[in-house]
């Protein structure tokens, strides 16, 4: 019976594709549900005993701050909730259900169902923020240790916690860098952030909303950053450098030192972009290439689960000249207690409410002490093994190439290209991702703008097994051979998966866009602009 299961599984020694068809519902939104009069839980009254001590709640707040009328919450009962929810949880595709190797850029990894639990315990979601310090000495003291943490990881003197994602934390080291320039009194003449095409699109962007004028470096013929143009446009106007390393590409810059130098000797400080360390964790440091700061994604690194955009955390590292810009508060022990430091009167300020994602950071901070020192490094070791048994594979499939860097290794992504394909057959990437999907897996093509013609950029982290890339290409190798035999078939995916093609006018449109429920009303309601 096994060998029969087997041989459905496997022709060849080769994975057979799964039969997979998800759920698909026409699903409204919950707001639409919403009935008026039904009622999920009937809040109870308030005791009269508690009345007469408390006092008239409502009458203590300023006019002001006080709602007109109630909030335009949904009013659902409990199983319509419960169906709509689970409804939409079957329309997902995630690590947990798939090989999430198609998220570039974002190191999908397995995370530990424990730490979700630990993090869920009551001793944490229980907490306030504004609770006395002597009653939250527990997740101070883990804050504080997984501080100490990350100083080894990076080299770095200390580090905030505060950010609330990898975006974040690269607005608070622009934030610093200016901050730093100020205190010198060159606000003025340092306008100007360096960074790269292929570092993460957050650099430029969070620059340039910090103020900065942004040039932007391209590769060379080999993909590496361009070392003669950084020395032409560094000046007395260079504030600093914000660069990715490993860049996007999965290329890792060698002369990275050097580009510190050359910014430093132009009087700019640099700042390390690490949101691709998984491949390098225990291998390289910031601080030993010169970096003045740094930062981390718990919600990718440190195996936090990104939430679909949420919650993450973007940890900033900092040398000893720049700590005292770093957000307030830090997190101090005196050696009897922990507390949180505000009189830091050089700081940038916050960046977020109180002092960072605590459920965040104490799943990181379980992750790092179930792994250790030896632990993290294996980590780095798999993710590079199997990214480039990935690679190997990949470039095996007709049509598929990985420009720049040819005949080398990359770290722990690569950004391929089917640039050879589309000229073929005419089917482009976001065609193959949604075919892709027919077979239960993810598939992310890359940041704009396309540097990398028709590209597609995969991660597999150290999560996955030989098994599973195999799988994975195998998938991949199908669809590619489809575009060949039965093009409108891909063209026209996906066929078995909720998922679907994109309208771009509405997302080139800003006039068109809603962010709120009441905004979509108001549009679709013919109410003007939102």
């Amino acid at each position: 019976m096994s060998e029969d299961i087997l041989r459905h599984r496997y022709t060849d020694g080769r994975p057979n594709l799964r039969r997979f068809h998800q759920a698909r519902w026409d699903e409204p939104i919950i707001f639409e549900l919403s009935r008026e009069g039904q009622r999920g839980i009937l809040v109870p009254e308030v005791e009269p005993g508690i009345r007469e001590r408390v006092g008239d709640v409502l009458g203590v707040l300023p006019e002001k701050m006080r709602r007109k009328k109630p909030p335009a919450l949904p009013e659902l009962a409990q199983p319509q909730v419960l169906r709509h929810y689970v409804r939409l949880s079957q329309e997902n595709l995630g690590t947990d259900l798939n090989i999430d190797v198609g998220q570039g850029t974002c190191t999908m990894k397995y995370s530990p169902k424990i730490n979700d639990q630990l993090a869920r315990s009551p001793k944490v979601t229980e907490l306030h923020p504004l609770q006395p310090e002597e009653t939250v000495q527990g997740i101070l003291e883990v804050m504080y240790r997984f501080e100490q943490i990350l100083k080894e990881i990076s080299g770095m003197d200390r580090f905030s916690l505060q950010p609330g994602a990898g975006s974040a934390a690269i607005y608070t080291n622009a934030s610093i860098i200016r901050a730093y320039h100020r205190m010198r009194g060159e606000q003025d003449q340092r306008d100007e952030i360096i960074t790269t095409i292929f570092s993460h699109p957050s650099n430029a962007a969070c620059a340039r909303t910090a103020g900065f004028k942004i040039i932007t470096l391209y590769p060379d013929e080999d993909g590496y950053p361009d070392l003669e143009a950084l020395k032409a446009v560094v000046s007395e106007r260079t504030a600093g450098l914000m660069i990715t390393n490993p860049e996007d590409t999965g290329i890792y810059n060698p002369r990275i030192a050097e580009f510190v130098r050359v910014v430093h000797d132009a009087g700019g400080l640099c700042a390390y972009d690490q949101a691709n360390a998984n491949g390098i964790l225990g291998i390289t440091r910031a601080r030993d290439a010169g970096f003045d700061l740094c930062h981390f994604n718990l919600h990718k690194t440190f195996s936090t689960p990104h939430g679909c955009g949420g919650p993450g955390a973007g940890v900033v590292g900092a040398t000893e000249e720049l700590v005292r810009f770093l957000p307030v508060p830090l997190v101090e022990f005196d050696g009897q207690r922990y507390y949180l430091d505000y009189d830091r009167p050089d700081s940038i300020g916050k960046i977020r409410p109180f002092y960072g994602n605590v459920s965040v950071i104490l799943k990181a901070y379980a992750w790092v002490m179930s792994l250790g020192a030896e632990g993290l490094r294996q980590v780095a070791e798999i993710a590079v093994l199997n990214n480039n048994y990935l690679l190997h594979k990949m470039l095996e499939i007709p049509g598929v190439s990985a420009p720049y860097a040819r005949g080398k290794h990359r770290i722990e992504q690569v950004r391929y290209s089917w640039q050879g394909l589309t000229e073929e057959t005419g089917v482009h990437s976001e065609q193959i991702g949604l075919r892709a999907a027919d077979f239960g897996v993810h598939y992310w093509t890359s940041h704009h703008p396309w540097i990398v013609p028709e590209p597609c950029t995969l991660e597999p982290t150290e999560s996955y097994t030989k098994d599973e890339l195999d799988e994975y290409v195998a998938i991949l190798a199908h669809v590619a051979e489809e575009a060949r035999t039965d093009p409108e078939k891909v063209r026209t995916a996906p066929h078995n998966s909720t998922i679907h093609t994109i309208d771009h006018a509405p997302l080139d449109d800003p006039s068109r866009w809603a962010m709120t429920w009441r905004a979509y009303r108001r549009k679709v309601e013919g109410k003007g602009e939102a």
